[in-house]
């Protein structure tokens, strides 16, 4: 039996790293796997990319803090790989590796990116596949080039009324068919040896309260249909809803974990920064502040489960509350703030119609169920 714990972007930019874990650490370091995802480059190398929004950048030590606070795997395949060039971006593969870390979804080329890393505990075997939907052009890896694995999406609008131009439209979005069905491949690969599958998404709509995007459902789908046993999504910077198809989890985002955001005037008024404030009704930029995203992104869950050659059991999460200096605390039970995030995530995934999902409190951890 596996101990397998998630959680979502962590992205330090102070020099004291460990810091940021101090008070997550009984969680993490008891797993056989831990998942982590990475929104920052571990570079002094390189030249920021023009396509990149907002991009920072730490030590490559700070590597060995994840490894020291227990993190095992780190998914890479992010809107941020290639922020800092193909410097950077190579820099943050070789520290991963340096500190012990297994690094997803990346590569010197397509093949690379989508290769199967396999783990081993107890004769257990455990597959994880971790794939970008977020991707500012030419972040994905081809066959003669370096980035992440791709699992991109289009956007088509259709008017509300064709006959009306001007007039409000509704917006679709579907898979791109290639990535779709380069998943499916690894995933019905990874299926035949291995006992436990996990695929990891960076994917949705970011910082918007509950709202999936289309294409994400129909990934999420995709991949459970191939065999994963779990899907675990992030990007979003805030929670959104849990969706069970056919007995299996999908986890549309775990939101913000450990990452971090410093403010001052000049970034609080660029017109790249006011966009997203207006994004979620409430966010206000905090000057001096380490974790500038929205409220509601303050809420984060760590996802804990047991692996075995029978797959998943045992799904649970424990809410976390994140402080303004970026800290995740995991909460108990008798805090008033377990009950608002519990209230929270049953909320998004109602709001989401996510029908099929119930949770169940039990101590200090939310038991996910079919509903």
């Amino acid at each position: 039996m596996i101990q397998f714990t998630a959680v979502g972007d962590v992205g330090p930019e102070r020099q004291d790293v460990d810091s940021l874990f101090e008070k997550v650490l009984e969680e993490i370091r008891p797993a056989d796997i831990a998942f982590m995802q990475l929104e920052i480059t571990l570079t002094r190398r390189g030249q920021r990319v023009p396509q990149t929004k907002h991009t920072s950048r730490t030590d490559p030590a700070a590597a060995h803090a994840f490894r020291r606070a227990g993190f095992t795997h780190v998914g890479w395949a992010s809107n941020h790989s290639l922020d800092w060039g193909f410097e950077g971006f190579a820099d943050t593969i070789d520290a991963l590796e340096a500190a012990d870390l297994v690094p997803l979804g990346v590569g010197e080329d397509l093949a690379a990116a989508r290769r199967l890393r396999l783990t081993e505990v107890d004769g257990v075997t455990v597959a994880i596949l971790a794939y970008c939907s977020i991707l500012p052009h030419d972040y994905w890896a081809t066959h003669n080039r370096p980035g992440v694995a791709p699992l991109r999406a289009f956007t088509v609008f259709e008017p509300a009324e064709p006959d009306q131009p001007g007039t409000p439209h509704r917006m679709h979005t579907f898979p791109h068919s290639d990535d779709r069905d380069g998943m499916i491949a690894d995933i019905a690969e990874a299926r035949r040896i291995a006992d436990v599958v996990i695929v990891s998404a960076h994917w949705g709509i970011h910082f918007t309260h509950a709202q999936l995007a289309d294409y994400q459902r129909a990934l999420g789908h995709a991949a459970i249909d191939a065999g994963a046993d779990l899907v675990i999504g992030h990007h979003a910077h805030i929670l959104k809803g849990v969706e069970m198809y056919k007995g299996r989890a999908i986890f549309h985002s775990l939101g913000n974990f450990a990452i971090e955001l410093p403010m001052d005037e000049e970034h609080a008024n660029r017109p790249t920064f006011r966009h997203l404030l207006s994004l979620h009704p409430g966010w206000e930029p905090d000057i001096g502040g380490m974790f500038n995203f929205p409220p509601d992104a303050r809420k984060s869950m760590i996802v804990r489960a047991e692996l075995s050659k029978d797959g998943v059991s045992n799904l649970r999460f424990r809410p976390v509350w994140i402080d303004r200096m970026a800290v995740p605390e995991p909460l108990e039970a008798a805090d008033p703030r377990f009950a608002e995030v519990v209230g929270y995530v049953e909320q998004i995934t109602a709001d989401a119609d996510l029908t099929t999902t119930a949770y169940e409190v039990q101590g200090d951890y939310v038991y996910v169920r079919e509903a």
